[in-house]
């Protein structure tokens, strides 16, 4: 009992709970509590650049062999096509199965979508362009490429080094904030929206969770399994991120502290480096499920009847223009506008009645978007002949 109740997530948990019920029963209260998750966040986010850029040129500088730098990326960013593709697939399938948006919309809540349908024109630079971790990932690069052709680069090595040291234990202190964090994202989250939004799209919600379980424990857990390594032993060892993410919707707190838990199952840091920062803007597996599923639900709720061949244009389109989706606030809603304008057959203002539901279904996304990383990130490591002991 004394385990549990010094542990981090033991209070990260209880926060949660006293969220919820703050948001039930005093919403007014709860929507003013925004602020403690979103400094919460934007604090996490300050040691996100340093540790990526410290972590990436670090690895890369150490490594020794640039050869090994690009076989890592290679293998990288087929390994994240392969699974975005599969996941995208299962979205489909699942959707096509269940049938969620055969349902009545005339009493669905519906938004405004225009903010995300006045261009159904999908560009990924400027996307990209406001992806910070992209933009600081792509100079830690850089600089590992520059320092490993330096001749005195171990002193410059010892430097990063020594304030990675620093910045990860500054991460540990700041991680305490943690229950604060969560328990203001989900009182602010159930207060402005209200549980009872989720009951006209509760069969859109539960499909949504049911794809995304049997992905992790399934896809993912048979992955992991080749490798004689168990999905529920890597949930238990990332929980506490696995429940921040839960609590703020968003994937992004959780990463410098799953970096660092990573590293300390046996992947090195060359490896983590390279492929945490890379996969948390190309290998969004729950983002996948969500769109490929978004867009057989709004065909669903108009009964569009989609061909085959329209089906497999629909994952060809979102193979392209999920990547870099994540970081940008409303870029999925985005990606999907872009999705309908070019299939030119679902109506676009089907995004109305997704609007209402997106925060809740985001903690899927995000979960699924973070347990896909760990697992991509021990496969590379695995394939680099690292041994990975999850305790």
């Amino acid at each position: 009992m004394k385990k549990v109740i010094t542990h981090l997530s033991f209070y990260v948990l209880i926060a949660i709970i006293a969220g919820i019920l703050i948001g039930v029963y005093y919403p007014a209260l709860a929507i003013q509590l925004e602020p403690l998750a979103k400094n919460f966040i934007n604090l996490i986010k300050f040691f996100t650049y340093p540790i990526i850029f410290l972590t990436v040129s670090l690895g890369i500088a150490s490594m020794g062999s640039l050869k090994k730098v690009g076989r890592i990326g290679l293998t990288s960013l087929i390994y994240f096509e392969i699974v975005s593709t599969l996941s995208l697939a299962i979205g489909v399938i699942v959707a096509l199965w269940i049938q969620p948006g055969h349902i009545n919309k005339e009493g669905l809540q519906m938004q405004d979508p225009s903010k995300y349908t006045k261009s159904t024109e999908f560009h990924l630079w400027p996307i990209i362009k406001q992806n910070t971790n992209l933009q600081i990932l792509i100079l830690a690069i850089v600089v590992g490429f520059v320092l490993s052709f330096l001749n005195k680069k171990e002193s410059y090595i010892h430097v990063l080094g020594r304030a990675a040291h620093y910045v990860f234990t500054a991460l540990k202190w700041v991680m305490y904030l943690a229950p604060i964090g969560a328990f203001g994202g989900m009182a602010f989250a159930i207060g402005k929206n209200g549980l009872k939004t989720l009951i006209p799209l509760g069969k859109l919600m539960g499909t949504m969770y049911l794809t995304m379980a049997l992905f992790i424990f399934i896809v993912l857990g048979l992955i992991l399994k080749y490798y004689q390594l168990s999905i529920f032993k890597l949930i238990r060892h990332i929980k506490e991120e696995l429940l921040i993410v839960f609590a703020t919707s968003s994937s992004e707190p959780a990463m410098p502290s799953l970096m660092n838990k990573l590293e300390h199952i046996g992947c090195s840091k060359s490896v983590v480096g390279l492929v945490v920062p890379t996969g948390y803007s190309f290998n969004l597996d729950g983002t996948s499920i969500y769109l490929s599923m978004a867009v057989i639900f709004i065909a669903q709720l108009y009964n569009v009847q989609l061909s085959t061949a329209e089906i497999v244009t629909m994952i060809l389109i979102l193979m392209l223009t999920s990547k870099g989706a994540a970081g940008v606030t409303g870029s999925g809603f985005i990606v999907l506008a872009s999705t309908l304008a070019t299939l030119q057959k679902i109506p676009i203002e089907g995004l109305a009645f997704l609007l209402g539901v997106d925060k809740f279904m985001s903690e899927a996304r995000a979960i699924t978007n973070i347990i896909g990383n760990s697992v991509a990130t021990i496969v590379i490591a695995k394939t680099e002949g690292e041994t990975i002991k999850i305790h």
